[in-house]
This record gives C-alpha cells, structure tokens and sequence, in this order.
C-alpha cells in the first residue's frame, strides 16, 4: 500500500457513511477522518447526526468536536487542520478512511497545494461595511471590472463577492487566478472514492424524513436550548444550519413545531440532491447503490472488495 492511498467515503445525508466507514477501518486497521461542516462544532451532537461512542466501536475519530459554535472556520482551515492528522495516521502504517458529506472540504484535503490566505488586516471588515453602506451592488460592480468569472460563480452571494475582492486586494492576484494555478498541482494523495446512494431515491427520502423526527425525540430541542443558553446567538453561523434555524424559529414562537420538522425534512432532501450533484461530477468513484431490503452487512462486503481491488 503507497503511503498516501486514502479511502474516501462519500455520499448525502443519511446514506450510512458513518457506519460504513467505521466497519472498513476495523477491517483494515484505520481510523476515521470526518469532513462534515457541521460536526466540527462542540455540543451540536444530534442536529448534526454526529456519532455516538456506541457507533464509533472504539475506532478513532479526528476533526469532530474541534471549535465552538460561533467561531469562524473555512475550507483552508480545515486543511490546515485535517491534513496533518491524515499525514499523522499514514506515518504510524494504518488506514485513513476519511468520511463525510462536505465535497468542497474533502476535495480541498485531497488536492492539497496553496490556500489563498484570510488575512487580519481588516480588509474583510472594511468590505463589509462598504457593502453595508453602499449595498452589495457597488462591490459586484468593482469584481466585475477585476474578476468577472468570479462574480458569475458567486451567484451573488455576498460573502463570496467580499471573499474574492478580499483575495484580490491583499494578493494582488484574482481568486479565479490563484484557483487555476494552485489546481494544476497533482493531488497530494490517492484516493479510493466509495460512493453510498440508494437504487430507490424515495428510500433515502425516507430515512431522512425518519432521521429527522428521531432528532426530534432525542432531544434536539433541548440541545439548541442549552446552546442559545451559553450565549451563543442565533446570528451565529453554526445556528444558521439546517436543523437548527428552524427549529429556533419554532422554539422562539416564530413558527409551530411541526411546520419546523417537515421544513428541516423538505431542506435536508434538498440537501442530499446537492450533495449527490456534487459527487456525481467525480468520474473516480464507485457508487454502490443499496437495493430494496439490501443489508448493511452486504453494502460493507461490496466496499471491502473495492479496497482490495484498490490495493491490488
């Protein structure tokens, strides 16, 4: 086995990933590297359908429970944090089996090379007062006359037009530039991609319907009381999560409780279809696909005869 052959376990919410990792890693001697956006956040442990210690069997863990919920985080500083742990497990001759439903992290892991930096300089800030100022607009209009491609990928998201004017003013480089540049570098390691999808997608409708009205029983409701309580606010970005803004709304009185589990339902679906868009446009993995009544124990062998094939 090369020393930087990884298995990477993908697909959308509630498709098994977790379960699936944790058997390949008793098989095969390795431990778990999550990259979900939402798990990395302490105490947010059912809404995030994090695993529990019965799930994990004792298999290690890494990137879960790494920052609180109203600090800031991004792609580069999941790398700069992911990375050397995965660097960490190959060195000491196991298995690294990363897992999760967040393709820009796990595809930024993968590729490695150089982040365009988050600078302390103030320029965010200023951008953002301007847009507060002037409106978003005025800055879509300087990004046009810079960086057009990236004003078009931003679909007029406000976050991503201050991102790519901030990369441009403190580089002097454009972020479409420094993203052409830094990916024509080969990927740092080799991966064996395993995709989770269902033959039937009603199934995995369902499950997610299902997924969401046990968050509900075990106590997700008092797992957001008890978050808002430590003074994290509701602006906070972990809280803008699905699963957790509306059932803010719901617990405030801005909304009922049942209107709040069918609207997590319907955003969770719409979710899974994004995630699977995302995975599809990925030629390198092997989808396997469960069928009506397919065991997980059969979904495991058909992914263990993936990785022997792949170490072969």
């Amino acid at each position: 086995m090369a020393n930087n052959h990884i298995i990477c376990v993908v697909g959308p919410t509630a498709s098994g990933k977790t379960a699936l990792a944790v058997e390949l890693a008793k098989a095969f001697d390795g431990e778990v590297v999550s990259f979900d956006s939402m798990q990395i956040y302490r105490r947010m442990d059912i809404g995030t359908a994090k695993p529990t210690k019965e799930e994990m069997q004792g298999i290690p863990h890494h990137m879960i429970d790494i920052i609180e919920p109203d600090e800031a985080f991004s792609v580069g500083r999941y790398v700069e944090l992911a990375d050397p742990i995965v660097r960490d497990i190959l060195a000491r001759g196991k298995r690294v089996i990363l897992a999760g439903g967040t393709g820009l992290y796990v595809d930024a892991l993968i590729r490695g090379g150089e982040f365009a930096p988050i600078p302390s300089t103030g320029c965010r800030e200023r951008l953002e007062a301007r847009a507060a100022d002037q409106g978003i607009e005025a800055l879509m209009a300087e990004l046009a006359a810079i960086d057009p491609e990236a004003l078009q990928r931003s679909q007029g998201n406000p976050r991503r037009i201050i991102r790519a004017l901030e990369v441009f003013q403190e580089t002097g480089e454009t972020i479409t530039a420094h993203d052409l540049r830094t990916r024509s570098v080969p990927p740092k390691y080799d991966p064996l991609w395993i995709g989770l999808d269902f033959e039937s997608r009603q199934e995995l409708y369902d499950r997610i319907d299902l997924r969401v009205e046990l968050m509900v029983k075990n106590g997700l409701l008092e797992e957001i009381r008890e978050i808002l309580g430590e003074g994290i606010p509701e602006s906070a970005t972990a809280m803008q999560a699905i699963g957790y803004k509306e059932f803010v709304n719901a617990m405030a009185g801005r909304d009922t409780l049942e209107n709040a589990i069918a609207q997590v339902q319907q955003a969770s679906r719409r979710y899974a279809k994004r995630q699977l868009t995302w995975f599809r446009k990925n030629p390198n993995i092997h989808w396997i696909c469960r069928k009506p009544g397919q065991s997980g124990d059969e979904i495991f062998e058909a992914a263990r005869q993936t990785v022997l094939q792949f170490d072969n």
